[in-house]
C-alpha cells in the first residue's frame, strides 16, 4: 500500500476545516489531492479526534500483535498434532 504524504493528524485537521465551510474542490486543489482520495479520508476519518486517532493506532498496533500470536500458536498447534498423529 502506498504511503500518503499526509498524516492522519494532517486529515483529520482537514477535514475539521471542511466542516466550517470551505469546498472540497478548494481543499484539494491546495493539497493537490483527487477528490476520490478526500472522499476516502471523510469516510475513514470523519468526527474523529485526535485523542480517537491515537486509539486506533493503538488497537490497530494490538490487533497486529494479537494476528501474529494467534499464527505462530496455530502453527505450532499443527506441528504438535502432526507430530503427536506419527506412531513411534
Amino acid at each position: 500500500m502506498k504511503k500518503s504524504k499526509h498524516s492522519e493528524h494532517q486529515i483529520v485537521k482537514v477535514l475539521g476545516e471542511y466542516e466550517n465551510g470551505p469546498k472540497v474542490e478548494d481543499i484539494c486543489r491546495e493539497l493537490n489531492i483527487h477528490k476520490a482520495t478526500f472522499h476516502n479520508w471523510k469516510k475513514k476519518y470523519s468526527g474523529m479526534s485526535g485523542t480517537d486517532l491515537a486509539e486506533l493506532k493503538s488497537l490497530q498496533q494490538e490487533n497486529a500483535r494479537l494476528k501474529k500470536m494467534y499464527a505462530d500458536l496455530a502453527l505450532d498447534h499443527a506441528v504438535l498434532k502432526d507430530v503427536l498423529s506419527k506412531k513411534f
